[in-house]
């Protein structure tokens, strides 16, 4: 994301640049001067051009404007500070210190695996105390779903000493679907008799088989029951955890597969009626 934000600044610093080098030739075409003599420093020719006009720095012989330099974006360090964004290795780190050996061997991730399904890093709130202090400890709070009790686990964990300050447990709680629980979904859905309909609307589009998720670029939202909903079976969903897919061809049109739900928690698919 750094890389990507640095690169749309370089773009707008060049073209700054780009703008400032015309504004300054036309100054030089269009203010008076003293006719019949050649100035220098960017002054007028007897002829009426713009003499040399971007040599000071603006352009080369032939009057062309420079492009703008991009710099390379900064190494990202091992830790950020105050409240820069989580470094990549402060992202590892607290997860390694959240999931110990107890919570891995009681979870289950999306695929039913060991492991709770994780969500999502984020930098930590500051506590109250600590809201106008620039060294103040550096946490991070790690979310995860554990498919095996449908609950949201949160640990926040102190950066400096290693160690975690607290753990939230809820139930009924359904933050957005992650990028690997939507893979999932897609999987579950291309193999089962509902996907049908996706898989036609694909091989229409591609003329190709729809097999894997990675076909697809794909948009989700969590989707949660409303009484009377039909089929019966979708009802869980909210204390499931179920999604509604927004597939979308590569490089092609979008398939309409919002009446499909994929229940991730009983791995099974419904189709609202």
């Amino acid at each position: 994301m750094r890389k990507i934000v640095h690169r749309h600044l370089g773009k707008v610093v060049a073209g700054a640049a780009i703008a400032v080098a015309g504004t300054a030739v036309m100054i030089g075409v269009t203010l008076p001067g003293a006719a019949g003599a050649e100035e220098q420093g960017g002054g007028l020719r007897a002829d009426g051009t713009a003499q040399q006009a971007a040599q000071d720095g603006q352009g080369g012989q032939d009057g062309a404007v420079r492009p703008g330099v991009v710099e390379r974006a900064p190494a990202e360090g091992q830790k950020g500070k105050g409240r820069d964004p989580l470094t990549d290795d402060e992202m590892r780190r607290a997860e390694r210190i959240a999931v110990n050996r107890a919570l891995f061997d009681s979870s289950e991730n999306v695929e039913g695996a060991r492991g709770p399904q994780r969500i999502g890093v984020d930098l930590a709130e500051p506590d109250t105390a600590d809201l106008d202090n620039p060294n103040a400890p550096r946490r991070a709070d790690i979310t995860f779903y554990d498919y095996k009790d449908d609950t949201l686990v949160t640990k926040t964990v102190d950066l400096d000493t290693g160690k975690v300050d607290r753990t939230g447990v809820q139930h009924g709680v359904q933050p957005p679907i992650s990028r690997d629980e939507m893979a999932e979904a897609a999987q579950l859905l291309i193999a089962d008799p509902l996907g049908a309909g996706l898989k036609a609307d694909f091989k229409d589009a591609t003329g190709k088989e729809l097999t894997s998720p990675d076909q697809l670029m794909l948009n989700s939202m969590v989707y949660r029951a409303t009484p009377g909903v039909r089929p019966a079976a979708l009802g869980v969903c909210g204390e499931h955890r179920c999604v509604r897919l927004f597939p979308k061809v590569k490089n092609g049109p979008w398939i309409d597969s919002r009446d499909l739900v994929i229940d991730l928690s009983a791995r099974k698919v419904g189709k609202l009626g």
